[in-house]
């Protein structure tokens, strides 16, 4: 049976994967990704890849990888990677030569979205919108099967758009590691939950601990969390605005909030240019296992 190799290049870990011609599992495997050690980091995924190469009897197979940023098609160099060591790095020529074979390297968020659309919560549709709520926010667009990459490397950063339609309170916004102010990643990816609560209420709670505290009832994390559904909302509006995808999936640790699901399709309606909105807002199929995936589609 073809094989095919994904690997999940992420700032804690770094995850291989083979799969088979029928999507199937047929090895997993990861190591801890060497923290600031681009040398060290690039080692790491060759000698994991090569791992999976013994595995599967000494074939070698293609290979797609997952990571932070993307390759600039300016520079051939990373660019918008929050794992920073990677970033000004020719990163897919320096794995390519380690693997001594031709791979293909895509933004994590695209590989999340490929992943659902293929065989995952989207799986039929036209047109995916993959969304990444983390620790930061990022987006995937696939039409057709097939990840939109665009000139520039970004297509899907929705995360680096300004809150649309900001109330006072809101402008101008928490500073953005990109260098500007109230992008909406610092609204509604994890910490930026644990902002906005710390803020306007001045308890310290991490994002995990304001859901739990919404679900047993406290009044101010409910607030906290009503705002962060209207903000997504908005957010997401703008992206079905552009694109008009049939399905967005969800993907990160927000994406486990149950009761985003309820909350914000009905509010799209508010914000969306049209009468109704038809786009589905779903969770994810693979969990913590889409982006390897999506990274080992990327060469199917």
């Amino acid at each position: 049976m073809k094989a095919r190799i994904g690997v999940d290049l992420g700032g804690t870990k770094i995850e291989g994967v083979a799969l088979g011609s029928d999507g199937v599992e047929l090895i997993r495997t990861r190591v801890a990704t060497p923290a600031g050690d681009y040398e060290g980091i690039v080692s790491a995924v060759a000698a994991l890849v090569k791992q999976i190469d013994t595995s599967l009897g000494g074939s070698q197979p293609m290979v797609g990888i997952g990571t932070p940023g993307a390759i600039s098609p300016f520079t051939g160099l990373m660019k918008n990677s929050n794992s920073t060591a990677l970033n000004g790095r020719p990163l897919d020529q320096d794995l390519e030569r380690s693997l001594d074979r031709p791979l293909t390297l895509r933004n994590d968020a695209d590989c999340f979205a490929l992943s659902e659309a293929s065989d995952g919560a989207a799986a039929g549709a036209e047109t995916v919108f993959g969304v990444i709520l983390g620790t930061g926010v990022g987006g995937g667009v696939v039409v057709h099967g097939r990840v939109l990459s665009g000139p520039n490397a970004i297509a899907g950063e929705w995360g680096h758009f300004p809150l649309p339609w900001p109330a006072a309170e809101e402008m101008p916004g928490p500073a953005c590691y990109c260098g500007k102010s109230g992008c909406i990643e610092t609204w509604v990816s994890g910490t930026g939950l644990a902002a906005d609560h710390q803020r306007v209420t001045g308890v310290v709670l991490s994002a995990h601990q304001i859901v739990s505290a919404a679900e047993a009832g406290d009044t101010l994390a409910k607030s906290t969390m009503d705002r962060y559904f209207d903000r997504l909302a908005r957010g997401l509006a703008v992206v079905i605005d552009v694109i008009d995808p049939e399905v967005i999936v969800m993907g990160g640790g927000m994406s486990n909030v149950d009761r985003l699901y309820g909350e914000v399709p009905p509010r799209l309606v508010d914000y969306v240019f049209s009468d109704q909105v038809a786009t589905r807002v779903v969770k994810n199929r693979h969990g913590d296992s889409s982006g390897v995936r999506g990274a080992a589609y990327l060469v199917g």
